[in-house]
């Protein structure tokens, strides 16, 4: 009998600290969850997409080249 209660005393204190071991991990599980979900919404408001930024690029050379061409037309008098 004395053997039954010392086993029963270690898987006792073994499943203990698996308990306390996975409720940690839980708790960091669902705090990753929580900062990944505010990083998806802080994201868009502090940077801007590629795409947007190669197309305002574009638009700013087509105006500079627009400018450069009339400033190459032009005669001093």
């Amino acid at each position: 009998m004395e053997l039954q209660q010392l086993i029963d005393v270690i898987l006792s204190v073994a499943m203990s600290v698996v308990g306390w071991f996975a409720r940690e991990l839980w708790a960091a599980v669902k705090e990753l969850k929580y900062d990944l979900s505010k990083m998806r919404e802080d994201l868009p408001k502090n940077y801007i997409a590629r795409d947007d930024y190669k197309d305002d690029i574009r638009d700013i050379r087509d105006m500079l080249s627009k400018i450069f061409d009339k400033l190459d037309n032009k005669q001093d008098k």
